[in-house]
């Protein structure tokens, strides 16, 4: 299996040093690199193409939120694990919405931070439990309004429900009643309107709106 190549970015050195430490005792993981801003992690990130980015939020020069989508345009397919000290969720949202695939608070054990790696260099979700919490939370208290210029159709909202519900392209279009290639361009719309980067982006963001209620006639046939 080939190792997972990862660039440390944090501005406090003591940190940043803990966290190298602890990555170069794993067989299956190498430090490419590491910088304390995110104007030195644009950079580097060109220049070592990393699988895995680890992203502090507050640092000098360049913060966190500001240098996600500066990473992500020139590297879409390098992973951002978000690792901070923030827990706000308005912080949390605005970082996956940028791109980021992972978001972990620091107090996290050794074991979360690694599993947290592990799981977004193969492209899946990572939240720390506690953030976790906070989205289920926020699902009691939904806005009232889809942030979007552009309102989703009533076909798009129930795909992005769907979406939400860890359903497949093939298993909405069943649900619809639809051809698969119209749930693609549902999916594709969705993304479009919602300026969302991918089905994760969505997924949470329908949990932040409160839109991901199960609906009786959307139960998978049988």
């Amino acid at each position: 299996m080939d190792r997972i190549r990862i660039l440390v970015v944090d501005d406090e050195s003591v940190v940043r040093d803990g966290i190298v430490t602890i990555l170069s005792l794993q067989s299956r993981l190498e430090v490419v690199g590491e910088v304390s801003d995110g104007i030195q992690a644009v950079e580097v990130a060109r220049q070592v193409k990393p699988d895995v980015i680890l992203l502090d939020m507050a640092m000098p020069n360049q913060d966190g939120l500001t240098t996600i989508p500066k990473l992500k345009e020139i590297l879409p397919d390098t992973h951002i694990l978000v690792l901070t000290s923030f827990a706000d969720s308005d912080m949390v949202y605005k970082a996956i919405k940028s791109g980021a695939l992972g978001y972990l608070l620091k107090d996290a054990r050794r074991e979360q931070l690694l599993q947290a790696i592990y799981d977004v260099a193969k492209g899946q979700a990572s939240l720390s439990p506690s953030i976790a919490l906070k989205v289920i939370q926020d699902v009691n208290h939904p806005s009232e309004v889809l942030y979007t210029s552009s309102p989703l159709t009533p076909r798009e909202l129930e795909t992005l429900r769907l979406i939400a519900r860890g359903m497949t392209n093939h298993e909405i279009a069943e649900a619809l009643s639809v051809a698969e290639r119209t749930v693609a361009k549902y999916v594709s719309n969705v993304l479009e309107k919602l300026h969302l980067a991918n089905r994760t982006q969505a997924a949470l963001y329908a949990i932040r709106e409160g839109i991901t209620e199960p609906r009786e006639k959307h139960k998978r046939r049988k």
